[in-house]
């Protein structure tokens, strides 16, 4: 979890982007409001094969809630996705869609002080910062080895050609090393391809 998003911050966030002002909920237990924003990300978020790329529009659609212990934060987090083959190599884009339900404890809760630092999200100056969760979630929700298709053919062992543009006949003949003599004999053999009155 990040530096700014824990007790004792120096940086004074502002309800701009992933940072979600919670000052209008209030603390009485069961207080909901939503939310509809669409951020724009300046770095790219996920995998070195596929991620949120920069300068992509993320849609949350969440519901704030006032509990006991902190706000509880529901909803969906929509965002494109950009990546490249582990198969065929080639580049292709998808959406994905997180379904986001994080607890962000008061600063004086209960949770607050009986967890570690990185074992919950906590409110500062109640503000939440989505972008933790964010990025976790896009993290773990991603492939290691992103497909462009799920029955992507992947490149011609062969050739490296993709095999889904190579066609259904695409093939190699192998020849055996042991006869490859024989071959390069009766290529080169003189009236191979006679008659048998011609070879007479």
């Amino acid at each position: 979890m990040p530096a700014d998003s824990g007790p004792g911050s120096r940086r004074r966030p502002t309800d701009a982007g992933f940072v979600l002002d919670t000052r209008s909920l209030g603390r009485k237990p069961g207080t909901m409001k939503t939310l509809q924003r669409a951020v724009t990300v300046p770095e790219a978020i996920g995998l070195d094969l596929i991620a949120i790329p920069a300068g992509a529009e993320v849609d949350l659609d969440l519901a704030l809630q006032s509990v006991s212990e902190g706000v509880l934060v529901t909803g969906s987090v929509t965002a494109p996705i950009a990546g490249e083959c582990s198969r065929c190599l080639e580049s292709f884009t998808d959406e994905i869609v997180l379904q986001v339900t994080e607890l962000f404890a008061y600063p004086d809760s209960a949770t607050e002080q009986t967890t570690e630092e990185d074992e919950i999200y906590r409110l500062v100056d109640d503000m939440i910062d989505l972008e933790p969760v964010v990025t976790d979630m896009v993290g773990l929700e991603l492939p290691l080895q992103p497909l462009c298709a799920p029955d992507c053919a992947g490149l011609c062992p062969e050739c490296g050609v993709r095999m889904a543009i190579a066609g259904s006949d695409h093939g190699h003949e192998i020849l055996d090393p042991r006869w490859a003599g024989l071959a390069k004999f009766t290529a080169e053999s003189p009236g191979t391809g006679g008659t048998a009155a011609e070879l007479n």
